[in-house]
């Protein structure tokens, strides 16, 4: 399918904020159209007293500048570990924890991409917290041994804050214009997606293929959303999962 304009823009969804921050647009190259976010998870099999944080696709991050958005790939290179999540969420490039007192550490930003493409790379600099190669959904861990590449009528499923959805890939190469910029070759879906979901997974089986960039509607009355395709984000940065 060739590129394509979107002929009415996606709702962008803001950046999620501790309470009573003020609402506000991400402003420069980094601006905030949709979020999510990582949340601390046990350890399998650990139990209260044994009980480690650990970070897998799906959770809520939280930056050092008030955003918060989802994890949705860990991702490696040869000598250094990464979690991806959108490129909008990570504007002045800020430090990133796993917890919203901002006392976990994840790491530094290491690249962002927003307008244009919409994904952000995240370097873990923190040796005790663990980063599997799985996503959590609607409470279900599920493990991602590779990526795919998304055609029209594959079945998906996102991995969300807002709850585990699934649906089907209606475009590929999608271009959708948001106000601080246009995003192209998105992967458009009719997987609902809410406030606070950002960055979030969208995968096929045990295949990745996306990070949630914006989306329209709402999962009460169904919705359209847009994904970057994580493969050339993982080739462009030479990593892979894990």
């Amino acid at each position: 399918m060739t590129p394509h304009q979107h002929d009415r823009p996606a709702r962008p969804v803001r950046p999620a904020r501790p309470a009573g921050h003020p609402r506000r647009l991400v402003r420069a190259v980094l601006a905030a159209l949709v979020t999510a976010a990582a949340v601390l998870a046990l350890a399998p099999g650990a139990g209260a007293a044994d009980a480690r944080p650990l970070l897998q696709g799906g959770e809520p991050v939280y930056a050092s500048d008030g955003s918060r958005c989802l994890a949705g790939l860990n991702a490696r290179s040869s000598t250094d570990h990464f979690v991806l999540t959108a490129g909008h969420c990570a504007s002045g490039f800020p430090t990133w924890f796993a917890d919203a007192s901002l006392t976990t550490l994840i790491g530094p930003t290491e690249a962002a991409y927003f307008p244009g493409g919409d994904y952000a790379v995240i370097r873990y600099a923190n040796d005790d917290l663990p980063h599997p190669p799985t996503v959590i959904c609607g409470g279900q861990v599920i493990e991602i041994t590779g990526v795919g590449q998304p055609y029209v009528g594959q079945p998906v499923t996102f991995a969300g804050a807002s709850g585990c959805h699934t649906g089907t890939v209606t475009g590929v190469n999608v271009t959708v214009g948001y106000p601080d910029g246009s995003v192209t070759n998105l992967i458009e879906t009719n997987v609902c997606a809410e406030p606070g979901d950002s960055g979030g997974l969208l995968f096929s089986g045990s295949l990745a293929l996306g990070l949630l960039s914006g989306s329209s509607g709402n999962c009460t009355s169904g919705g359209t959303s847009y994904f970057q395709p994580v493969a050339p984000v993982l080739a462009a940065h030479g990593l892979t999962i894990g």
